[in-house]
């Protein structure tokens, strides 16, 4: 038997503010808030245990110390990369330098606490 993502955890200074941004990122909704203030967004009318995980932003105050070791990758599912990149970039992405040197296929984002992803070329079905 194997395993599959169900959930990703982002710690934010600010989870209403990344919440925000995510979901207008992806498509999600609000499902729910936690006491400690954490909100999970997931994708509207399946939620949690579906194909695609929902994104959990629990609050953490502490100053982020060093570069990630994981990062988010996504892909447009309606329209090609630049108009994408153009509705990320509105959403309140940033472009970020992490060394690329400007052949790649893919743009290098950071949302608005400054968590890089990355927007590749290739267009996904949605599910």
């Amino acid at each position: 038997m194997a395993c599959r993502i169900s959930e990703l955890v982002i710690e934010a200074a600010d989870p209403e503010l990344l919440a925000a941004f995510w979901s207008g990122v992806l498509g999600y909704v609000e499902l729910g808030r936690e006491e400690d203030g954490s909100i999970e967004i997931g994708p509207p009318g399946v939620g949690f245990g579906g194909l695609r995980p929902t994104l959990i932003l629990s609050p953490n105050s502490e100053p982020r110390a060093g570069k990630p070791r994981l990062h988010i990758d996504v892909n447009a599912t309606d329209r090609d990369q630049d108009a994408e990149l153009e509705r990320l970039l509105a959403l309140g992405a940033k472009p970020a330098d992490v060394g690329q040197t400007g052949e790649e296929s893919w743009h290098v984002l950071a949302d608005p606490e400054g968590n890089e992803f990355c927007l590749l070329r290739a267009r996904l079905q949605p599910l």
